[in-house]
């Protein structure tokens, strides 16, 4: 039922820079699943099944819906719906629990409405404009900035959705709660923490994204920076955002390390 829409999907958005990473989430999400299949079938019936059905049931007329009015919150949106009461159906509440993360992580695929993604996109590009070009001046380099086009000796640059957009966001707060589940911290203020911080680590990341994109121009011409280096800056955006969640995990759990040996240090005294 859901080949047509993927195959939409792979000819359209997810072929852009924009919701490039909806196959990468959706393939993590499925491997989610995958690995939760034993926790999952060894749960029993718990008389979920009406509950199960009914969500089935609005879940069928959601993707109606979202297919013949090309909406596709409630086209893609409805696969999660339709996996989660399956599970309830076969495999009762202990099921869907075991399954809740993999499901919960499946969101990152739907694609935002555009009036959302216009709406909080500009103001993310003005202000990952701003601090790029606060940065690079305070560094010494002859940068100015006209609304989102930053100017750097005789090159020009369009801070582009791609480079610092909402779905830019989404892909990194995906990777951040990626890597929480995978970590399993047993303090939930740990995990409470870390997914909130993932917001401002992802801002970070795209201000190093596009700082990288500017010197890359400034130091090797229009050319290297629209290039291959373009592409890979991709990449630096990724590994940033990746280190600096790996960094601030370590801050805290130090941090933690320190609060729970205090008292101990105050008995033995």
């Amino acid at each position: 039922m859901y080949i047509p829409t993927f195959h939409h999907l792979f000819q359209t958005i997810w072929s852009s820079d924009k919701q490039g990473h909806g196959p990468v989430v959706f393939a993590i999400a499925c491997w989610l699943l995958w690995k939760k299949y034993p926790a999952i079938s060894s749960s029993s019936v718990d008389g979920s099944q009406i509950t199960g059905y009914t969500l089935f049931i609005i879940s069928l007329l959601a993707y109606v819906a979202g297919r013949s009015q090309d909406i596709y919150l409630f086209e893609v949106g409805s696969l999660i719906v339709i996996l989660a009461s399956l599970i309830l159906i076969l495999h009762g509440h202990g099921g869907l629990r075991a399954a809740a993360f993999p499901l919960f992580f499946m969101l990152f695929i739907i694609p935002l409405p555009g009036t959302v993604v216009d709406a909080l996109t500009q103001p993310m590009k003005m202000a990952v404009s701003y601090v790029t070009e606060s940065v690079l001046h305070q560094m010494g380099y002859p940068i100015s900035r006209n609304g989102v086009i930053l100017q750097i000796g005789q090159y020009q640059l369009l801070v582009a959705d791609a480079c610092a957009g909402l779905n830019t966001l989404f892909t990194l707060e995906a990777l951040g709660l990626l890597y929480l589940n995978l970590v399993k911290h047993e303090s939930a203020f740990r995990n409470i923490i870390l997914a909130i911080l993932i917001v401002p680590i992802s801002f970070i990341a795209n201000v190093i994204r596009v700082m990288t994109l500017t010197l890359i121009t400034y130091h090797f011409g229009d050319e290297a920076g629209q290039g291959f280096l373009h592409g890979f800056s991709g990449m630096v955006l990724f590994l940033a955002a990746l280190s600096l969640t790996i960094a601030l995990d370590g801050v805290l759990r130090q941090i933690g390390n320190r609060k729970y040996e205090h008292p101990s240090a105050s008995s033995n005294a």
